[in-house]
């Protein structure tokens, strides 16, 4: 695969609408992308990304291009992949299901192929995702090389050595904006009891969470550093961290995402 593959996107969601706009911003090639939609909304939506190709037939789309990026919905991926089973075959899949196997994906295929699973997230909407990919043992270089193109698109991508690894990934960062929401909700609300209007609050916690993240992330030093920094000996942030401390944050934080890591192992059985 020498050239610039083709890709066709199966499946023209969020995260592939996010996918496809990153790749078109990055310069590839518009006439080398289709992706595919049942419905003519959805169908509209694709071509407002811009002069991609854009077809209603999965079949057609599979059998012209060298990857096919699987973005439909997990309970729906079977009976697809069944479906298109030999054309499949010799293809470089990429599965964004979340809970979908390679294991499972290479037997409906029905024989050994390469196939690379990607669990990404939300923000990849911003292109600031953050996806950690699997490759199985039938994908050769240049093929993660290519899946590690198209993700790289909308953020950062890790790779993992074993795919049970991909539960943890959607416990950090799958699942962890979820969180930061969640954080940010309670710093809003709590400003509020603490006297300010809820507008006020709410601007101060979106530009800190902002402002911590891109310290965090642009800046050498580590999270642990970067937070001595700010606690002052015997100040107001000692203070408030000493609370978060008493009532054990790390614990919390730990058992919620060990839930989340079971909860994706239980839903990776559902669709074997």
């Amino acid at each position: 695969m020498s050239h610039t593959p083709s890709i066709a996107f199966i499946g023209t969601g969020n995260m592939a609408g996010s996918i496809i706009g990153g790749l078109l911003a990055e310069g590839y090639p518009a006439q080398q992308i289709t992706a595919t939609a049942r419905s003519e909304t959805n169908q509209a939506r694709a071509r407002a990304l811009g002069d991609i190709h854009v077809s209603d037939n999965n079949g057609e789309a599979i059998a012209a291009a060298d990857v096919i990026v699987l973005a439909v919905k997990p309970q729906m991926l079977k009976d697809l992949v069944l479906e298109h089973a030999d054309a499949l075959a010799n293809k470089l899949i990429i599965s964004v299901a979340a809970g979908v196997t390679a294991a499972s994906i290479a037997n409906w295929v029905g024989r050994d192929c390469a196939i690379v699973r990607c669990m990404p997230n939300t923000p990849s909407q911003l292109r600031a995702g953050a996806s950690g990919l699997y490759a199985n043992a039938q994908c050769n270089k240049e093929q993660r090389a290519i899946a590690d193109r198209i993700m790289a698109a909308v953020g950062i991508v890790v790779w993992c050595q074993q795919e049970d690894e991909l539960h943890a990934v959607t416990a950090v960062s799958g699942s962890g904006p979820a969180y930061v929401f969640l954080f940010t909700q309670c710093m809003i609300e709590a400003g509020e009891a603490c006297g300010l209007s809820r507008d006020t609050a709410e601007q101060l916690a979106l530009q800190t969470v902002l402002g911590a993240a891109r310290m965090a992330s642009e800046t050498e030093v580590d999270v642990v550093e970067l937070r001595r920094r700010v606690t002052s000996p015997n100040g107001v942030t000692e203070r408030a961290i000493q609370s978060f401390e008493a009532d054990d944050l790390a614990a919390i934080v730990t058992k919620a995402m060990r839930t989340a890591v079971a909860r994706s192992q239980e839903m990776s059985t559902l669709f074997s």
